[in-house]
């Protein structure tokens, strides 16, 4: 048996044990499961949208009570999209919360990460940003980024367009550290991930399935009962393609956004206001269904990862199947 493949250029950078990283999801990322894929031996990240409006805690004692159920490191999710100036302000005060809590590792997302990075590597720490094809990942690299978490089209909510292999083909020769994003939902998905080149994997539909995440039972089952075949696309979330499960509700309203909204979302001027909606909207009806379960507008967002997934179980027993599975492999 051998560690070969849990020793990378991630687990050595970031000090934890296993190259897994439990995804920011909102609303699903509850103190209480961060804290469990840590205390593990992975990295668990916080959504800070997630833990202050759904999970109701305020962000420094929500940290604090991380800290409190494990001592090893957690990281932080930074949405740098430049939406509105109050959300720039407000995610800046939140970076600069966790950085005086403690918080060593970044993720961030949706636009150019360079204050983050400026910010983060001031005092040590180190920062991914979230691709799904090489431009994108220039422009990180660009900005200072560590390394880059590889969103395929196996993920779920805003997934990419590509394969792992074809991302790994593109972006292997960047010389930056890279994640799998999408599709790891079994052992092997882990182990095959890691044989490719992948210096770690994220893993979110997983995470959800655990006795530790607070999200609805009726969610939890329904990425159980699915298969890949039941993973959709809807633009009726977001505006652009959303990977959700496939339920009643989405057979009944359908896949598609509006005409309206197609429309505006091709004006430059009207294509941030219309998203914008879309967001407050999606707000509110992903924290319900997660919540409320199937009795409310259920929009599930999952990824393919479910064909792999055939139990509710805790975190620990997780990613010691995962762990294991590489060891021998």
């Amino acid at each position: 048996m051998t560690d070969s493949l849990l020793d990378t250029a991630f687990t050595r950078a970031l000090g934890i044990e296993l190259p897994m990283i439990c995804g920011a999801m909102y609303p699903c990322s509850n103190p209480e499961l961060v804290a469990a894929v840590s205390g593990a031996g992975g990295i668990g990240v916080i959504q800070p949208i997630s833990m202050i409006f759904v999970h109701k805690h305020d962000l420094r004692e929500g940290i604090r009570l991380i800290r409190r159920l494990t001592d090893k490191p957690v990281g932080f999710n930074a949405i740098v999209e430049k939406s509105s100036r109050i959300y720039e302000e407000r995610m800046k005060k939140w970076v600069d919360v966790a950085l005086e809590e403690g918080v060593r590792f970044f993720v961030t997302a949706l636009g150019k990460p360079d204050w983050v990075v400026e910010a983060v590597h001031a005092v040590g720490g180190v920062v991914y940003h979230d691709v799904t094809e090489r431009r994108w990942a220039q422009v990180a690299l660009d900005s200072g980024v560590d390394g880059l978490i590889c969103v395929n089209a196996r993920a779920g909510g805003h997934a990419g367009q590509k394969s792992p292999e074809q991302l790994m083909d593109e972006l292997g020769d960047l010389g930056a550290p890279l994640v799998c994003a999408g599709g790891v939902g079994a052992p092997e998905d882990f182990v095959r991930a890691l044989q490719l080149g992948y210096a770690g994997v994220q893993m979110g539909t997983r995470f959800i399935a655990t006795d530790e995440c607070k999200t609805h039972p009726d969610y939890k089952s329904a990425i159980v009962r699915a298969g890949e075949q039941d993973i959709v696309l809807t633009e009726r979330i977001s505006g652009v393609p959303v990977a959700v499960i496939r339920t009643p509700y989405i057979a009944k309203v359908g896949t598609k956004a509006g005409w309206l909204a197609r429309r505006l979302l091709q004006n430059a001027r009207a294509k941030h206001w219309v998203r914008t909606y879309f967001s407050l909207k999606s707000v509110f009806e992903l924290r319900s269904a997660s919540l409320k379960g199937v009795s409310y507008r259920d929009y599930f967002q999952a990824g393919k990862s479910v064909s792999g997934i055939d139990s509710t179980q805790l975190v620990a027993a997780v990613v010691a199947r995962f762990a294991e599975a590489a060891r021998v492999a």
